[in-house]
């Protein structure tokens, strides 16, 4: 048996219980992890609330979790390997992403996983997976961030922004981070060249162009974006919040691209792919001093539900992590 954070149904952080439940067999293929940390992202929350409906038809399950054990980025020890699993050994530190961390035990895919990066600890490691990768695709991959342009990133201060703005900088580009007041040192620290506080200035209001932005904070209309890219320009919405309850923020995603095609700029939504070879990438940088991840407060497993709510409410600088 093994302790975990179970839901039945979909609802608020009310519908999240602390139980003991069953611990998981690895499958062909998986290995079985002893958890030492789990990251909080944005989609916990979307996957807890079952919202917007959109998330239930991409097969999370239509009137209750399929998985009824909440967290996704995993960092932790190998604990057992099964036929069909070569690329680790019981004892081997790993992060990575799986189904169902907030739990004592997790299984998880091998081709989910990578070795954690010595230098960091399991609640940095555990902070990486998501939201590194995610920043990782979007400034390589979507935005193809080159040395000497200009890149904007909207909700700077974040899990994904957090990363983003060190991958730019590592990337060679000039980099202005948009985030709230309380978040403005942080990003500054994380190497931006000018941070914008969008409490109290417009970022439209100085006239600045840039070649690409990189959308995480998902609630600025397209038509504002646009007019803020370089003819050519290239912006990347990277997930989805706020909208209606059938497809939420992602809706600016799915019409992108038909906007796209009036602008001559590029406008597109990142759909992160959840790679080993992905995760190798960022533990190079991070082993090589480029990246480094943001923890700015750590729950034990029993508060798993307030590390939810502490996020959605857009406190969060940085990573929220689950530690058990």
């Amino acid at each position: 048996m093994m302790k975990a954070i179970v839901q039945d149904v979909y609802g608020s952080a009310d519908v999240l219980e602390l139980r003991e439940i069953a611990r998981p067999e690895p499958r062909t293929g998986e290995v079985l992890i002893r958890v030492r940390a789990a990251g909080v992202d944005q989609g916990v929350w979307h996957l807890m609330t079952g919202l917007p409906y959109l998330v239930r038809l991409f097969g999370y399950g239509l009137k209750k979790p399929k998985v009824p054990v909440r967290g996704r980025e995993v960092a932790g020890v190998v604990e057992a390997v099964v036929p069909g699993a070569t690329r680790f050994a019981v004892g081997d530190e790993v992060f990575g992403t799986c189904d169902g961390s907030f739990a004592e035990y997790v299984c998880a895919k091998e081709d989910k996983l990578a070795r954690k990066p010595a230098s960091l600890s399991f609640e940095e490691a555990a902070a990486s997976p998501i939201s590194g990768v995610t920043a990782l695709q979007a400034v390589r991959d979507a935005g193809q961030v080159t040395v000497g342009q200009k890149v904007l990133i909207l909700g700077a201060g974040g899990g994904v922004g957090s990363f983003a703005v060190q991958l730019a900088k590592a990337f060679g580009a000039e980099v202005t981070g948009v985030c709230s007041t309380g978040k403005v040192d942080l990003v500054r620290s994380l190497g931006a060249d000018a941070v914008i506080d969008y409490r109290t200035t417009n970022i439209a209001g100085a006239g600045k162009l840039y070649d690409v932005i990189l959308d995480t904070a998902g609630n600025r209309p397209l038509s504002l974006l646009r007019r803020l890219l370089v003819p050519k320009g290239t912006l990347v919405i990277i997930g989805g919040e706020g909208g209606g309850k059938l497809t939420g923020g992602f809706q600016r995603s799915l019409v992108a691209p038909l906007a796209a095609l009036f602008s001559g700029r590029k406008l597109k939504g990142l759909v992160a792919k959840e790679t080993h070879l992905d995760l190798e990438a960022l533990a190079s940088l991070i082993e090589a001093g480029s990246v480094k991840p943001v923890v700015d407060k750590v729950f034990p497993l029993a508060e798993a539900p307030a590390a939810i709510q502490y996020l959605r409410e857009g406190r969060a600088r940085g990573k929220v992590v689950v530690r058990l």
